[in-house]
């Protein structure tokens, strides 16, 4: 089994819609199992038409909250000196701490200077995980941050844990990995394990400049990628640009989308674009075909 992940340092390129419409086309070979890791803002599976309802969910507990015991405190000040996230602050009535649970990050400072044990680390159901069948014969596995609660990176590990688990049980030749924008927590958790990375950028000199930083994270993982360059029409000059950057730097250009309306109406319809209009069909079937060149 293979597992592919989808990237772009900078959000709005396309990656979802890129990513859907791979799904499809490797599907009509290989059997896969298609995974949204942007727990902050899942949308692969709105790609395949599928809604909330139709997910099977899972509540999660990955993180952690600072909570007070008010018995032992001492009022010595100290968790509210340590908190580097603002969320401690002082009840002059009670002369204790308040621990603000919407601004804690459960690190655990706290408890750790605490000299008298007066705060504990409590678990917290913090996301969810779902599983759904789409109309198109594949699964696909997503999770959701909670509103106001952090460590969507650990919930991203169980998103992945499960789709392990289906790719196991159903015999998966491709595990194809939606991963969030950016270079942060939830995009190290998707990448990490992957044997091959497909980053998507489009003609923009900030959608440059975060590829570059995002193919750093994929470099320090020693994994092998390829560069996709969306809406390369819209600004062809700077297209010549990314591709030099890519020559330069011996990464394989897996193949260029054009800027094309029909994108946006596959979205507001549910579908991925290679459904939607069958004449994005050979644009995708040559990125596939060079990916097989690289990942064997």
């Amino acid at each position: 089994m293979k597992r592919i992940t989808i990237i772009s340092g900078k959000g709005g390129t396309g990656k979802s819609t890129v990513t859907s419409s791979l799904a499809i086309m490797l599907s009509k070979k290989k059997k896969i199992v298609a995974i949204d890791c942007d727990a902050d803002a899942p949308d692969l599976g709105l790609c395949f038409g599928i809604k909330d309802k139709d997910y099977q969910w899972t509540p999660v507990e990955t993180g952690f909250k600072a909570e007070l015991i008010e018995e032992k405190c001492t009022h010595c000040g100290k968790c509210r000196d340590i908190c580097r996230f603002g969320a401690i602050s002082w009840d002059k009535e009670k002369n204790q701490p308040i621990i603000k649970r919407l601004l804690c990050e459960g690190c655990g400072s706290c408890k750790l200077i605490c000299p008298v044990s007066a705060i504990r680390l409590v678990k917290v159901e913090n996301g969810r995980i779902g599983y759904a069948k789409s109309n198109y014969g594949f699964n696909i596995v997503t999770g959701q941050l909670k509103i106001g609660e952090s460590g969507s990176g650990k919930v991203v590990l169980f998103i992945k844990t499960k789709a392990e688990e289906i790719a196991h049980k159903e015999n998966i030749d491709i595990m194809l990995i939606d991963s969030a924008a950016g270079i942060g927590c939830p995009v190290i958790a998707s990448i990490n394990g992957s044997d091959f990375v497909i980053a998507v950028t489009e003609p923009t000199p900030s959608a440059l400049s975060d590829l570059k930083k995002g193919l750093q994270v994929v470099e320090h993982f020693m994994i092998p990628y390829g560069l996709v360059i969306n809406k390369f029409d819209i600004n062809k000059e700077f297209s010549k640009k990314i591709e030099e950057f890519a020559r330069k730097n011996n990464i394989p250009l897996l193949g260029k989308i054009p800027y094309d309306k029909e994108f946006v109406n596959a979205l507001v319809n549910l579908t991925p674009a290679v459904v939607y209009d069958k004449k994005f069909e050979p644009m995708f079937e040559k990125i596939i075909n060079n990916l097989n060149k690289l990942v064997k």
